[in-house]
């Protein structure tokens, strides 16, 4: 109970009181009692009302006290409160930047599979295009070979033209003798009949037997002498010819890679060549166009490249970064530029030999820059350059003996593959290129025709494209000169012992020399001397039609008689 619930009870009771004696005694007395009650309970009451202020002075002091406690105790909780919540925030900061850098690890590993993929699929890309630049450059080998094909059968179905009327020519000699013959034949059938007692049909069909074994032979022993007229006469200038080409020239063959090799001091090399986070071997790859393969090779690293030119490039730079020491991108820059002139240099400088190597004076400087390309270009693993040179002395050498202009001779042969130079760079085929490129450098007519018929001289409107075209087949078909699979090889054997094996009468055959040669074992009962002639001509005619082969193929036809007995 507080103190003015005290003082109000009091007041209360006084009041009370005051009624009581009221109605106890008189109202005088009440009156005076209930003043004094009344200045008592006032008195009291404003005692009570001073205590009552003094205990609600000491309640506000303690109320303050307590408020001023509970203030700095509510402050001490909020101070704490606030350090718990930002050491929280602290550590969930730590947490979401530890899981933001596993993240970024992460796609940052995504990223560089991602470019590794796609460098990959850049380099297959790159491969199927050199596929489809191969395929595209075989179709059109293919293309011109199928027309020099029709070409051939062009000629030949005149040459079979000329050989109808003749055969027609010699079908009236025929009929007129077989007038004759059909007087002696009634003659002979009427002693037949006397004589033998055969009938007409048996008659006639010994006579027509006996007739066609005369005119078989007749007509084969005709063929194979004017053969060998022919034969003996062709080999004999050709062999002259070419055997003193070829015992005066002579040359090596180079075979250009794709990979290129470069030794380097250590392994240590190795990491300095790839540089921080692989950005020199990026700058050097991107600069050259060439791949840089550093792999588990002691001491040694990789050039890999299809275009020889470039490779060759990387290789000069490659080679003075680690004479330098100093290998980071604005220097690979630097030397790469550098050695893009110094390749210029060295190929003016091949250009140069290889004409004043050939005999060849007066060419200009731009045809001699593109002579020397194709120092860094190969056929079939045979040099160009070193091709082309062989060429140009024999088909000058080939020009001298028949009383020809040699030195254009030699021009010809030199410039004949001069397509090949830029056949990467440009549409079309070298042939085509060749013609173009010798136009524009003012060459004679001679050089020109040349280089277009130097695969097909039959269509050639001079005597130096067909030299050119021997002097080609001779360079390429010499033994060494090109690369060839073993598998391509035995493919070529078969198919020549197959075309052999698939005429009548044939017994084995067998391809030997290197495929340049198939002897063929007939079956004497079944193939006459005069047939085997017949025979290694259809073989000869068929191996042409059907295959594809450097130089000639000689087919031998052998039929052997052979009679055994034993003594006893």
């Amino acid at each position: 109970m507080t103190l003015l619930d005290l003082v109000l009870l009091l007041l209360v009771l006084a009041l009370l009181a005051a009624l009581f004696l009221r109605r106890k005694g008189g109202e005088g007395e009440a009156r005076g009692e209930a003043r004094e009650i009344l200045e008592a309970a006032k008195a009291e009451a404003k005692e009570a009302l001073e205590s009552a202020r003094k205990e609600a002075r000491e309640i506000l002091e303690a109320a303050r006290q307590e408020a001023k406690a509970l203030r700095e105790e509510a402050e001490s909780r909020l101070k704490a409160l606030r350090q718990e919540l930002e050491e929280e925030a602290r550590a969930r900061a730590e947490a979401l930047e530890k899981e933001s850098r596993r993240r970024l690890a992460e796609a940052e590993e995504r990223l560089k599979a991602e470019r590794e993929e796609l460098r990959a699929e850049r380099e297959r890309l790159k491969a199927l295009q050199e596929e489809l630049k191969a395929e595209r450059e075989r179709l059109k080998e293919e293309r011109e070979e199928l027309r020099r094909e029709a070409e051939r059968l062009s000629k030949r179905g005149e040459a079979l033209d000329a050989r109808a009327m003749k055969l027609d020519a010699l079908e009236e000699a025929l009929k007129a003798r077989e007038a004759v013959l059909a007087e002696r034949e009634k003659e002979v059938e009427q002693r037949l009949y006397q004589v033998a007692g055969l009938s007409p049909e048996e008659a006639r069909r010994l006579i027509l037997e006996r007739l066609d074994r005369e005119l078989e032979e007749e007509k084969a022993a005709r063929v194979r002498a004017a053969l060998e007229r022919a034969r003996v006469e062709a080999r004999r200038e050709a062999q002259k010819i070419l055997a003193q080409a070829m015992q005066r020239q002579a040359s090596e063959t180079a075979a250009q890679l794709a990979v290129s090799v470069v030794p380097i001091p250590s392994d240590a090399m190795k990491g300095r060549i790839i540089g921080r986070e692989g950005r020199n071997i990026r700058t050097f790859e991107a600069l050259t166009g060439v791949d840089l393969i550093i792999d588990d090779t002691p001491e040694a690293v990789l050039l890999s490249s299809f275009n020889p030119v470039r490779r060759e490039i990387a290789r000069m730079a490659l080679e003075e970064l680690l004479k330098d020491g100093r290998i980071h991108p604005s220097r690979i820059e630097e030397v790469v530029e550098k050695a893009k002139q110094e390749m210029k240099t060295f190929i003016y400088e091949r250009g140069e030999e290889a004409a004043l190597e050939a005999g060849v004076v007066g060419l200009k400087p731009g045809l001699i820059q593109l002579l020397g390309r194709l120092h860094f270009r190969s056929s079939y693993g045979q040099n160009v350059l070193k091709h082309s040179i062989q060429v140009a002395h024999l088909t000058g050498i080939m020009a001298a003996e028949l009383g020809l202009d040699a030195g254009l001779a030699r021009r010809a042969g030199l410039l004949h593959d001069i397509g090949k130079s830029v056949d990467r760079e440009v549409e079309g085929s070298h042939v085509e290129i060749g013609i173009a490129l010798a136009r524009r450098f003012g060459e004679p007519p001679e050089v020109i025709d040349a280089i277009a018929h130097h695969h097909d001289p039959e269509n050639a409107e001079t005597v130096y494209a067909v030299l050119v075209a021997a002097a080609d087949a001779l360079s390429a078909a010499r033994p060494g000169a090109r690369r060839e699979s073993l598998e391509e090889y035995l493919q070529r054997l078969e198919a020549l012992e197959r075309i052999a094996l698939s005429f009548p009468g044939v017994e084995t055959a067998f391809a030997v020399q290197a495929g340049r040669e198939v002897r063929v074992i007939v079956k004497p009962d079944k193939i006459t001397d005069a047939k085997a002639t017949l025979l290694a001509r259809e073989i000869a005619n068929r191996i042409e039609r059907e295959m594809n082969y450097p130089g000639q193929v000689q087919v031998t036809v052998v039929r052997e008689t052979r009679a055994v007995e034993y003594a006893k």
